[in-house]
């Protein structure tokens, strides 16, 4: 399949999320309770609630999504650069929109391919069920609603590298070691972005850790295909 691809159809992506409040007192009531059930399913038997609402981000029910960083390959082969632009503010639903329109836009002119890394486990469902909460339209690649399996316009670079092998877990970071890509880690990792979202406040900093994220996730797809990597970078 990656040999026919075609990377100008392909739009890197990668989200970053935090949870709707910056610490459980601040819930509402029924929220509160509704995070203890959830939450019982996998906390210690010694903690509470309260204790592990900083993984509330990762669920669309309790988390909300701050930035949405998107790239496109540009140029032609052995001479490829590429393009990033990023949705971020503390309003999701405008951030949303703006994305729904630019994928619609884009989509007109050519048949999309989204790729994240776990996008099928996280980023497209994600992504998705906040749209549908905050009552903005599903662009048509991410509804994916009686689409046949070949239809569905989703690749993730996590499954490309599990061969099948779906009990199998590998980092960004850890393959893009393997695969000698400069880290895109950088003064912040995914477990810090909602302290840096809430005390810090400093979404400019979220912007660019996400922005290196999906430059990897490129340079990643690239490595796949035995493709030289990708040297001229534009950032938004």
């Amino acid at each position: 399949m990656l040999d026919s691809l075609n990377l100008k159809q392909v739009l890197f992506l990668d989200i970053e999320t935090v949870p709707q409040k910056p610490a459980f007192n601040e819930l509402p009531e029924e929220f509160k309770k509704l995070w203890d059930k959830k939450s019982s399913f996998f906390r210690k038997d010694e903690q509470e609630a309260a204790d592990v609402y900083e993984r509330a981000g990762i669920y669309a029910e309790f988390g909300k999504i701050i930035c949405i960083s998107v790239g496109a390959v540009t140029g032609e082969r052995d001479n490829y650069g590429f393009k990033l632009k990023s949705f971020y503010g503390d309003d999701e639903v405008k951030l949303l929109s703006e994305f729904y329109e630019m994928v619609e836009k884009l989509n007109h002119t050519k048949q999309l391919r989204f790729c994240a890394h776990n996008g099928k486990e996280f980023d497209y469902p994600y992504l998705s069920r906040r749209m549908l909460i905050n009552k903005v339209k599903l662009p048509d690649i991410l509804d994916i609603a009686g689409k046949k399996p070949w239809e569905v316009n989703h690749l993730d670079t996590l499954e490309l590298w599990k061969f099948g092998d779906y009990k199998h877990y590998t980092s960004l970071d850890l393959l893009t070691h393997v695969f000698d890509i400069p880290s895109p880690k950088q003064d912040i990792d995914g477990s810090m972005v909602a302290r840096v979202f809430y005390e810090e406040k400093d979404l400019e900093k979220i912007k660019v850790y996400c922005e290196h994220d999906v430059v990897a996730v490129a340079q990643l797809l690239m490595r796949y295909m035995g493709l030289p990597l990708i040297e001229s970078i534009i950032y938004s």
